[in-house]
């Protein structure tokens, strides 16, 4: 299936159009948001050891690893051509890569100080076992950014994307506002900032 990254029991969870990279003028004005909320939000935590579940390519953690050089930085993601690629052309001393999935982090208890996952929850089957394996593992926070709904699939209907699934764009497999999100976070901590960078939701929870 091009474009999409997929789990051995065939699950899409992910998409590997790269947006960080895009040229397209409306792209690169919303990622600029979404990453300065992002770059807020860790440099708030400063975090000297970070879990990221789904990292993709390697792109956000290859920049934490430079940005946080005396932090041990590891990144996780399936086992997929592409997102073997990234890893190989972004490396640094004190990031590590690693084949799994998120169901269950063979991790430590504590053994991170902060989890993310960012862009990642919507397309798991069960999140919130994922949201309690990211703070099992994490100590003192969780970072963790999902499209904002019903917001999302409207955008995508704007641009006449995915009208079949009423907008839906393939492999989302939940679907949050900004304050059901909260409040599945408020489950495991205090939700000590959110964002709203358009259109996403982005958390910063105090473990």
């Amino acid at each position: 299936m091009s474009g999409v990254t997929v789990s051995k029991d065939g699950v899409v969870t992910g998409n590997t159009y790269d947006k960080y990279g895009s040229s397209n003028p409306v792209v690169r004005r919303l990622m600029s948001g979404f990453e300065r909320s992002l770059d807020e939000l860790l440099a708030s935590a400063a975090p000297s050891s970070l879990l990221d579940v789904g990292c993709g390519e390697g792109v956000l953690v290859h920049r934490w690893a430079a940005r946080l050089p005396q932090a041990r930085v590891v990144g996780i993601d399936l086992e997929e051509e592409s997102i073997q690629e990234g890893w190989a052309e972004r490396r640094a001393p004190n990031l590590e890569y690693r084949v799994m999935e998120a169901a269950n982090l063979p991790f430590a208890d504590g053994e991170f100080e902060l989890a993310s996952a960012i862009e990642v929850l919507e397309h798991l089957p069960d999140p919130e076992h994922t949201v309690s394996e990211m703070a099992r593992c994490a100590r003192r926070h969780l970072l963790v950014s999902v499209p904002r709904e019903p917001l999302w699939r409207m955008l995508n209907m704007a641009r006449g994307a995915y009208w079949p699934a009423l907008g839906n764009t393939p492999g989302h497999l939940n679907h949050w506002s900004r304050r059901s999100f909260v409040e599945l976070l408020s489950r495991q901590g205090e939700v000590a900032e959110v964002r709203s960078p358009f259109p996403w939701t982005m958390l910063l929870v105090r473990l």
